[in-house]
């Protein structure tokens, strides 16, 4: 994109917000709030590391 393309649109993105003064958003950018990582890969985690909790105490319970 042209460089002076590319000025026009930022200027008409953000000529919206000249009458605002003071409640402009600190990004124009959506930002959502979701964890980096996915609740399905989350589960497992918590899953695997439970598991091998248990299995750890049942096998401590059965050399003692």
């Amino acid at each position: 994109m042209v460089a002076s393309q590319r000025m026009k649109v930022a200027n008409e993105k953000a000529s919206k917000y000249v009458t605002m003064r003071g409640n402009v958003p600190k990004s124009s950018k959506s930002n959502e709030d979701s964890s980096p990582v996915g609740p399905w890969l989350l589960g497992l985690f918590v899953f695997v590391v439970c598991g091998s909790a248990v299995f750890q105490i049942i096998q401590s319970i059965r050399m003692a």
